[in-house]
């Protein structure tokens, strides 16, 4: 389980661990929370009170200090797990919906006519389409694309990272998200 962490002003950092948590709650970096309470750590007593220290854990966490990520300067590192996330695990030429074994990243411009390896030239493609285009433009091969290629927002970004999300965070996450997202169909 990952807790979502977030710069004070809601944007979002990282994915981090329980114990990680737990380091920003110990050390008051933690200046508001959100969604349920994933995780409750117990320490030791206090020779005082007698009280056992105790931390809960939310789902989603805002921190203090200067933001680790810029929104407006970050490039999304392309995956083929993210790629396939993106468009769906749907085929951009047969529009048929495919398990991630059966898939492939695939130029829209080839890479043999120096099309780039960038989010804007790649879409996902059964291995049969793929095959079928070889080293041809949609034009070129007579295989129109059925939906466009695009760049990931951060909030995109972050949800195809993390395969379990939990159902408060996918909230949070998917208020940001922009309405022309293929995430939001």
């Amino acid at each position: 389980m990952k807790v979502l962490k977030l710069s004070a002003s809601g944007v979002p950092q990282s994915w981090i661990s329980l114990q990680e948590a737990v380091t920003h709650y110990a050390a008051g970096d933690v200046r508001w929370e959100a969604g349920t309470s994933v995780a409750c750590f117990r320490g030791g007593h206090n020779a005082i009170t007698g009280l056992q220290s105790r931390i809960d854990v939310a789902s989603i966490i805002g921190t203090r200090g200067k933001p680790g990520i810029d929104p407006f300067a970050m490039r999304m590192t392309l995956t083929n797990s993210k790629l396939f996330g993106r468009d769906r695990h749907i085929c951009a030429y047969c529009g048929e919906h495919f398990d991630e074994e059966h898939l492939t990243r695939e130029h829209v411009i080839p890479v043999s006519q120096k099309g780039p390896d960038t989010w804007m030239n790649v879409v996902t493609a059964c291995a049969s389409c793929n095959h079928h285009k070889a080293g041809r433009t949609p034009e070129q091969a007579h295989m129109p694309l059925l939906y466009a290629p695009y760049n990931p927002s951060l909030w995109e970004d972050f949800i195809l990272r993390n395969r379990r999300i939990l159902t408060d965070q996918m909230e949070f996450l998917m208020a940001h998200v922009p309405k022309s997202s293929r995430l939001t169909a």
